[in-house]
């Protein structure tokens, strides 16, 4: 894999779909005059660009925002339709989806390599790259190696090179279940107070209530997690809240 730093974003346009309509992008539009990360990767909906890559990128989209950056792309050698329905799927709002379906831009950037034996065809080498006013200013590259690496192209690396001393987002998740007022109590708490949180909702995806008990050692909700650590219904968490204070 080719190292592109201090060389201009290849010059290319980009198929999109925007409601019902094509829309043509060009490298210029995303790219000049801004400060822009990219981070591209194998394939949408694959299991660590879903689980991982994508999902932190996101998390952290609003630190990195504060940072300098102006816009966060993922890029993938999937077409309009495709990354479309993964940015539907991953609920990621601070993420701009470019598809790469032919290969030009990851072509160009020679980070276009064959993954004919899982079925792939042609597709973007996992990396990411700060991109200032259209000329790359770092890349992470992924080491050339079996399989689908993935140690420097992440968010926390890119963070730590523009911000190092920046302060991370608290991760917080919330069980809950449909119709819960603590549930809602518990929501509006966290964002009277500017946390994010990602919320994991009982019968949805094959979460129940054994799911829960498993989980928290718990049979009521919300059950609220802060950085690893069970903070436990609405009452707990406004009592944590308050001694954050």
């Amino acid at each position: 894999m080719k190292n592109s730093e201090g060389k201009s974003v290849p010059q290319v346009i980009f198929k999109t779909r925007e409601g019902d309509e094509w829309k043509d992008v060009s490298s210029d539009a995303l790219f000049a005059n801004k400060t822009v990360i990219v981070f591209a990767l194998p394939g949408a909906f694959t299991p660590t660009c879903s689980s991982t890559h994508l999902p932190r990128y996101n998390e952290l989209a609003p630190v990195l925002f504060e940072n300098g950056v102006d816009a966060i792309i993922c890029l993938s050698v999937n077409d309009a339709f495709v990354m479309n329905a993964w940015k539907e799927d991953q609920h990621a709002e601070n993420i701009q989806f470019i598809p790469d379906g032919n290969g030009d831009f990851s072509r160009a950037m020679e980070m276009l390599v064959a993954k004919n034996d899982l079925g792939f065809g042609e597709r973007s080498w996992r990396y990411s790259m700060l991109v200032k006013n259209g000329v790359i200013d770092k890349m992470f590259i992924e080491q050339e190696k079996p399989g689908d690496p993935f140690e420097v192209s992440d968010a926390d690396t890119m963070l730590d090179y523009i911000a190092p001393k920046a302060a991370l987002p608290l991760r917080v998740s919330v069980l809950s279940k449909p119709g819960c007022p603590h549930c809602t109590r518990a929501r509006a708490l966290l964002e009277q107070h500017g946390l994010k949180y990602e919320e994991i909702e009982l019968g949805h995806s094959g979460v129940s209530y054994s799911s829960l008990a498993a989980i928290s050692g718990a049979g009521t909700t919300p059950q609220v997690y802060i950085e690893g650590e069970r903070i436990g219904g609405a009452d707990e968490l406004e009592m944590w809240l308050n001694q954050e204070k």
